[in-house]
């Protein structure tokens, strides 16, 4: 965890994922940094390092977490051909196109030193690659 001024909390939260499709519930991490920051009134930026990954919003709960997973594999199928696999060879080129349409940060504001989430909203960490475990770093800065 790093100390970067008065105002600005930077601190990595390592990830370890087994595989694609799987999607890791990082809010209790956040609203910890949060309060290791010590900032009352201001926001948290989640970043997550790689072209495979994915941060977003969501509730935490099967059924939806299922729809998502569908959703994803509809907007970037498995079975069509990508250009980016005849390049590479590695098979992931889906895994690009999703994390890119889903993005790879997102920023919620910190209320009274709090995560200003809804009653039934985590901040999630999406696995996109097709490879069988990662490590991902996941950036959160909190500034007042």
């Amino acid at each position: 965890m790093d100390e970067v001024s008065n105002t600005m909390f930077r601190t990595t939260i390592q990830v370890e994922t087994h595989g694609e499709g799987e999607i890791v519930n990082l809010t209790p991490r956040i609203e910890q940094a949060i309060a290791e920051s010590g900032v009352r009134e201001g926001l948290a930026s989640i970043f997550v390092t790689g072209s495979t990954a994915a941060v977003t919003t969501i509730e935490y709960e099967p059924g939806v977490l299922s729809d998502l997973r569908r959703a994803l594999s509809v907007i970037a199928p498995a079975d069509i051909p990508y250009a980016h696999d005849a390049a590479w060879g590695d098979g992931n080129g889906r895994s690009h196109v999703r994390a890119a349409v889903v993005g790879p940060s997102l920023s919620a504001p910190v209320i009274e030193g709090r995560l200003a989430c809804g009653t039934w909203q985590q901040i999630v960490l999406l696995e996109l690659d097709v490879r069988s475990s990662r490590q991902r770093t996941v950036y959160v800065t909190v500034q007042s």
